[in-house]
């Protein structure tokens, strides 16, 4: 199975569905161009999100939210197929539930493109989840400081202060102007390449830790002061941020102040930016960053005057972020409604039982006019075996003793006299019934290889990877399924 690319041509299409800056005006309840179809905030009950999240395994831990154990976040998904990210907090969080509802709902009520919007919340005995919209291209931290294809151009990083601006002030204008913790991890990156706000910061600090990271050096004085997060102070890390966006790591306030004042500001400046920023917009950038790091909260500029400031600075507004940021993106001929058969809806549905039907309704007609190159092994005992193998292999599959019927085709396969594309199908089955996807998407693929033109391969193949959380990649399969069935039927 090849990558998948994005299509660049897709560019002008995605500019006039949706522009690359949005006024603030624009902000409320996902702006004009609202593809944001989400419900209003609803409580979930704890059996949904087991479900949702497989049980809260470790390995369905994400890092995406930039949380720390023992308040971690895990990936979801819901019944009606949306991505969730689900915060689960420790049992001392949160110990009173109503008080913990009504921060949710209060933070839950917001809506806008600019957030990682949280869309529910869970209180049922010790447990305390809250529930968002899942962001899939990962943090700031990571295509910032962590990048491995490309560093993130200038023109993305003007777009990431100008949306972070975006997105504070629409919370101010709500009531919620109080950001805990506010750093590279908590800015994140949607389908789209959009950079969003966390939501969980907005919440207001409980048991379960810190406002702030334990590096001081990154932390507002009045914070260390106090012990208290004024708006001011979100001021004061945005201000490290643009630090972050401008050099590419990593550097205490402190020290950038000095290099400033000495008018060494390009010595700050990634090098991966050399010929890319010029020195009015270098220098315009830094001069906002000093104005955030004021030591003295008072003297620092509001939300609202960084974003008009920032507005002024774009480049490239008419191009996408995904292009930006090289995140591959679903074509327009991809972004079209798939009439599915029935076996790709039984797929878009990972209804096992459905795709265990029609498999064991069509038998083994799809394997005729393949060439089986036998020798002379197949009058011998081993050949006999082989075959018995099989023939137990199908009594089992047809009475759903899917592990049974894994191991006797397992035998077959491994006795490499004969090649059959459908004992491939068939174990890739048995392999989801015993969740074991990984397994089951090399039969799939294998299936391919021995009959490219299948679609009974493809279509096992998107099965796999929506069972492994790779839904643009299953979608893509699904769509290949489709067409190759379709051209099947039109032979």
């Amino acid at each position: 199975m090849g990558a998948r690319c994005s299509k660049f041509s897709l560019c002008w299409f995605h500019s006039q569905l949706k522009p690359a800056v949005l006024e603030p005006s624009d902000l409320e309840h996902g702006g004009k161009n609202d593809r944001n179809t989400w419900p209003s905030f609803t409580e979930f009950s704890l059996e949904q999100l087991k479900a949702a999240t497989g049980g809260f395994p470790p390995d369905n831990i994400v890092s995406e939210h930039g949380e720390k154990a023992p308040n971690v976040v895990f990936k979801g998904k819901l019944d009606d197929g949306r991505w969730i990210a689900v915060k689960r907090f420790n049992k001392l969080a949160w110990p009173d539930s109503r008080q913990f509802l009504e921060e949710a709902r209060s933070v839950g009520n917001l809506r806008s493109e600019r957030l990682a919007n949280l869309i529910g919340c869970c209180h049922e005995g010790d447990e305390r989840l809250l529930v968002a919209e899942f962001m899939p291209n990962e943090t700031l931290a990571k295509h910032l400081f962590h990048w491995e294809t490309q560093p993130m151009v200038w023109a993305m990083r003007l777009r990431v202060a100008l949306y972070l601006a975006q997105a504070l002030e629409y919370c101010g204008t709500k009531g919620r102007a109080l950001y805990h913790d506010l750093n590279a991890y908590r800015i994140l990156f949607d389908k789209d390449g959009d950079p969003r706000l966390s939501c969980f910061g907005l919440m207001k600090n409980s048991r379960d830790g810190r406002s702030y990271s334990t590096n001081l050096a990154f932390t507002p004085p009045e914070y260390l002061r106090t012990g208290r997060v004024t708006p001011e102070s979100v001021v004061y890390s945005f201000g490290t941020l643009l630090l972050d966006l401008l050099s590419g790591k990593h550097i205490p306030p402190s020290h950038a102040l000095d290099l400033i004042r000495g008018k060494n500001f390009l010595m700050l400046m990634d090098s991966a930016l050399e010929g890319h920023c010029s020195n009015d917009d270098g220098t315009e950038f830094m001069r906002l960053a000093s104005r955030c790091l004021q030591y003295e909260a008072r003297e620092r500029p509001n939300v609202k005057s960084l974003a008009t400031a920032l507005m002024s600075l774009q480049k490239e507004a008419e191009v996408p972020s995904h292009v930006l940021m090289g995140f591959p993106h679903e074509t327009e001929s991809s972004a079209k409604p798939l009439s599915l058969t029935p076996f790709g809806e039984a797929c878009l549905r990972l209804d096992l039982t459905a795709i265990h039907e029609i498999l064991d309704k069509t038998g083994y007609k799809d394997d005729e006019g393949i060439a089986n190159e036998l020798s002379f092994q197949v009058w011998t005992n081993q050949m006999q075996e082989t075959l018995n193998s099989k023939k137990h292999g199908d009594t089992a599959f047809r009475a759903r003793d899917f592990a049974t019927a894994l191991d006797c085709y397992t035998q077959f396969i491994d006795g490499g006299t004969m090649v059959s594309p459908t004992v491939y199908a068939r174990r890739c089955l048995c392999y989801l019934m015993n969740d074991m996807p990984q397994e089951a998407l090399g039969d799939a693929m294998q299936a391919q290889v021995v009959s490219p033109e299948w679609p009974t391969a493809s279509y096992l193949q998107a099965v796999c990877l929506f069972s492994l959380g790779m839904e643009n990649d299953a979608q893509e399969t699904l769509r290949d399924g489709t067409n190759l069935e379709a051209r099947r039927n039109k032979n």
